[in-house]
């Protein structure tokens, strides 16, 4: 990059909650600007844009030459298709230059008046979230606030070259590892997390700090409340339409409701807030919090138990939770009725807003986001990564890397292996190992010869019938005038070869 575009600590921008990430690596190639919004998948976008390259024979220009990180405008379609349409010209990389300022920016709206160029600013730049179909998308991408994109852009236009680094900065890793989960209580996928993980956050003990994160939706911002602080969206929301949450069975109805949601959510806050958050032995690791999930999940997840006091009650005291205490962490915050705000709940807002959470379930594991299917053992591998060398915990060194790490936590071993402390958990003993070779030894030596004896024994049979059948007998020989005793002797030397 030119020394006048280069700015200390890097340019702002969003990262993309699809394609691949390279952690702790970097893409350093020459970017093109395609001066378009890059919608279409077509030939002749490949062969526009800025710096101008030589004409083909046909009279265009060439396309973009490998490898290449390419600049695309904001606007029309999704950031899904135009990074896959960029991923099918391809680009290493892309950089999608955004069309309106920041509110905040006073440079930026000083020199682009929003009149001007028919555009409002905006209080935040965007989520750039994957619309469901992201999956074969293998390539990063990044959002560049509008000043920082028009400069390059500007320099680009003069056909000079220049060479952008996208880097991905791995989190510092120490002894003790911080993961995030943002769910629902009402969301099947991470119902098997939720239920199985209480032994595993134990097993990591403090070498693990848990924090877990209620999604819901702001009523506000979502009309959910009218000007006259009326609930306009019903029973999907608490607090006069302030916080809000999808109906689990899409029945108005009945059944499961969005406050009930709500409700449920915010009793899990007070929830870790009470056992799980404050410092002590359960610092950071909440086995009452996991107890009272998993208790909830066997007990209560359905419509008929769901908001069922007694079956909440029931979970509760079996994971030894004081419900006084969660019953009025839950009013002292600001309840769930009237048009009061809730301090808990606000909290939860303005957490998901500043961290780009769309997607749930979502995990986190050292500030880094986790793609791909939420399991147990999915978590646990990625923990276990997290590490600084040397520092992982025991129980990562038995079980990271096995198919079944519940069974492998409960049981301390991997598989049906021998437990030997971590060093050999997938192999044997190196005297096992010599034990069992000798006793194969034994085995064939001893099969071998019981086969070399039963040979011998055959042959000697063969060789005494050849020869019974060419010995005359006894009364044979004086008939033809031999001698008995010369063929009493033969007979005996004859004998004596084949004993």
């Amino acid at each position: 990059m030119p020394q006048s575009l280069r700015v200390e600590g890097g340019y702002g921008h969003r990262e993309a909650l699809f394609g691949v990430p390279h952690y702790g690596g970097s893409i350093a190639q020459n970017v093109y600007y395609a001066d378009s919004e890059f919608c279409d998948e077509t030939d002749e976008e490949a062969h526009g844009g800025w710096p101008e390259r030589a004409l083909d024979e046909d009279g265009k220009m060439e396309p973009w030459p490998s490898p290449f990180i390419l600049m695309v405008n904001r606007g029309k379609c999704s950031f899904v298709q135009k990074v896959r349409n960029a991923q099918k010209a391809g680009a290493a990389g892309v950089i999608i230059a955004d069309s309106k300022c920041l509110c905040s920016d006073r440079m930026c709206t000083d020199s682009f008046k929003p009149s001007s160029l028919n555009e409002q600013c905006q209080p935040a730049e965007p989520i750039m979230a994957d619309d469901g179909s992201g999956g074969d998308i293998s390539i990063p991408s990044f959002l560049m606030f509008k000043m920082d994109a028009e400069s390059i852009k500007n320099e680009v236009k003069k056909n000079q070259m220049v060479q952008v680094e996208m880097a991905w900065a791995l989190p510092s890793p120490d002894d003790r590892v911080e993961y995030d989960l943002w769910t629902v209580p009402s969301n099947p996928v991470s119902k098997e997390f939720l239920t199985n993980w209480r032994p595993l956050a134990q097993a990591l003990d403090k070498h693990a700090y848990f924090t877990p994160h209620m999604y819901m939706y702001d009523g506000i911002k979502s009309h959910c409340q009218g000007n006259s602080g009326e609930n306009m969206c019903y029973n999907l929301c608490t607090n006069n339409g302030r916080y809000c949450a999808t109906d689990p069975d899409n029945n108005l109805e009945e059944g499961i409701s969005g406050a009930d949601v709500v409700t449920e959510s915010l009793r899990r806050i007070c929830i870790w807030n009470t056992y799980g958050k404050p410092t002590g032995e359960e610092e950071g690791i909440g086995s009452q919090w996991w107890r009272y999930s998993e208790e909830f999940g066997k007990r209560c997840d359905s419509p008929k138990y769901f908001m069922n006091e007694d079956c909440v009650e029931d979970a509760m005291k079996e994971s030894n939770i004081d419900k006084d205490l969660i019953n009025h962490c839950m009013t002292k915050s600001g309840g769930l009725e009237g048009s009061t705000t809730n301090t808990l709940l606000e909290e939860a807002l303005d957490a998901q807003t500043k961290r780009g959470v769309v997607v749930l379930p979502t995990a986190y594991v050292n500030t880094v986001p986790l793609r791909g299917f939420l399991s147990t053992t999915s978590i646990f591998n990625a923990i276990c990564a997290g590490y600084l060398e040397g520092t992982q915990p025991q129980i990562c060194s038995l079980c990271a890397g096995c198919p079944d790490v519940t069974t492998c936590v409960e049981h301390k071993m991997c598989g049906s292996g021998a437990n030997t402390g971590g060093n050999d958990k997938k192999g044997v003993s190196k005297k096992v190992f010599a034990l069992s070779l000798l006793s194969v030894c034994v085995v064939f030596g001893a099969a071998g010869y019981l086969h070399w004896k039963k040979t011998r024994e055959d042959m000697r049979d063969q060789v005494r019938g050849i020869l019974a059948e060419y010995m005359p007998l006894e009364g044979g020989d004086e008939d033809e005038g031999g001698n008995p005793m010369e063929f009493a002797n033969k007979k005996s030397g004859m004998t004596s070869l084949i004993s």
